[in-house]
């Protein structure tokens, strides 16, 4: 007698399951969309007396589609067709061009007044480095830059992560 194969359910045209590590590739997505925003937290630390406001949006919007770009490609990379790993990438992408503004403030007022002056920062408003980001203090109301910086990261990290994604081999 020969042993019958497994039984397999049919899939009435479901696609089979996705290759690659999705979970993976979020972790490893959110740790190059950290590195990117403390390079750029450190580069705003650098330059911010010379920057013009038109020098700090580039810099914002290119921060935003770098490292929407470099977790794009990692998770495509590494959770081939997941979509859910897409989707992470982007989420990702977006919080990691938000905080990499939103931590630079603190570095900027300890590095222009004291690092005492960030307990003071916190003990009177803790949402001081949110508020920067989402006010513009020349003309008042909203920047739309920085809304912009988040679509444009999640944009770059989904559109790649499907692109490189989709052409990864199903296994």
């Amino acid at each position: 007698m020969y042993a019958a194969p497994p039984f397999q359910a049919p899939t009435f045209g479901q696609p089979p399951n996705a290759s690659g590590h999705p979970v993976g590739a979020v972790f490893l997505g959110l740790f190059a969309s950290v590195i990117v925003s403390l390079l750029y937290s450190g580069l705003t630390l650098a330059t911010y007396k010379e920057q013009s406001l038109t020098t700090a949006h580039t810099l914002y919007l290119a921060h935003a589609l770098v490292n929407g770009a470099t977790v794009g490609c990692l998770v495509g990379l590494v959770g081939h067709r997941s979509i859910g790993a897409h989707v992470s990438g982007a989420v990702i992408a977006a919080l990691g061009a938000f905080f990499g503004f939103t931590n630079a403030v603190p570095l900027i007022i300890a590095e222009s007044q004291s690092p005492s002056a960030i307990g003071d920062m916190m003990e009177a408003d803790p949402f001081i480095p949110a508020k920067a980001w989402w006010n513009n203090e020349i003309d008042g109301g909203v920047d739309w830059f920085s809304p912009l910086g988040l679509l444009l990261a999640a944009a770059a990290a989904w559109g790649l992560a499907y692109l490189i994604g989709r052409t990864r081999r199903q296994v």
